[in-house]
């Protein structure tokens, strides 16, 4: 959800939709522009959430920033893009912050995670209250973060791994494959295994476009995809994940999220 309108009308239009949480994008998701809020709009928006009772709330990094990059532009921009959107959305009490790892564009993949390991030590002061998500990736092109085991380098070779969490997308590890519709308890066992669940601290709910192990990126609508309504009720039932806030980012407007909304509630009751 783009928050170039306002924060605080985004909340209330989470309130409309019935939801009970949300993501926003940090700052422009294709571009690198922010908007700066006066006090009285973080206060409506603060007003808005505790009333509402939201759960944790997601900031999603821009899609332009590529912190795995040997391009120095390139690199220099989404380091200065992760360490001011930590600070900016820490000091707006959003409880994760979450970023696609990066592509490494030929440098190799060993070269492109200590580029993200060194982007990140210098933007994580160890300070902050909010937890910073590698987001699990579908693996196309030179895509870094399509396995458990490159997350779990990211997260080790960092100063502070403690500040590092994991947001599990759907579609992303249906297309790297993972496959959650056959052997949901096999992935879980195998993210638990390398990283460990207590990391795992949200949950793109996306169905997939594109079939298992495509290495594609093509989101769906719930149940009109590749893993199917039975396969993504299961995760969100699963008792080891239906504690954790679940984000959709399904290609449809806000009516059509409200209605998405309600079905996921009235299959799971």
């Amino acid at each position: 959800m783009s928050i170039a309108d306002g924060i605080a009308k985004a909340a209330a239009n989470v309130v409309k939709m019935e939801a009970n949480t949300m993501q926003i994008f940090s700052r422009n998701p294709r571009g690198s522009g922010y908007k700066n809020y006066s006090a009285d709009e973080v206060e409506k928006f603060q007003k808005i959430r505790k009333e509402n009772h939201f759960g944790p709330l997601l900031a999603h990094a821009p899609y332009t920033m590529n912190l795995a990059s040997a391009q120095e532009k390139v690199y220099e921009f989404a380091c200065m893009v992760i360490r001011e959107d930590i600070a900016r959305m820490d000091a707006l009490g959003i409880e994760n912050i979450v970023f696609h790892p990066g592509s490494h564009t030929g440098i190799g993949a060993e070269a492109g995670v200590k580029n993200i390991i060194v982007g990140l030590n210098q933007a994580i002061t160890g300070n902050e209250s909010i937890t910073v998500l590698l987001e699990t990736m579908s693996g196309k092109g030179t895509e870094i973060g399509v396995t458990f085991e490159e997350l779990k380098k990211i997260r080790d070779g960092v100063e502070h791994p403690e500040r590092i969490g994991i947001c599990l997308d759907t579609c992303h590890v249906f297309s790297a494959g993972y496959d959650i519709v056959n052997n949901l308890e096999g992935v879980l066992s195998e993210f638990d295994r390398v990283l460990g669940l207590e990391l795992l601290k949200a949950i793109h709910l996306n169905d997939s476009m594109m079939p298992f192990g495509s290495h594609k990126d093509r989101h769906a609508t719930i149940g009109s995809g590749e893993i199917g309504l039975e396969a993504l009720l299961k995760v969100m039932e699963h008792p080891a994940l239906r504690e954790l806030p679940f984000y959709l980012e399904t290609p449809l407007d806000d009516a059509g999220h409200r209605d998405e909304i309600q079905m996921l509630k009235e299959k799971l009751k």
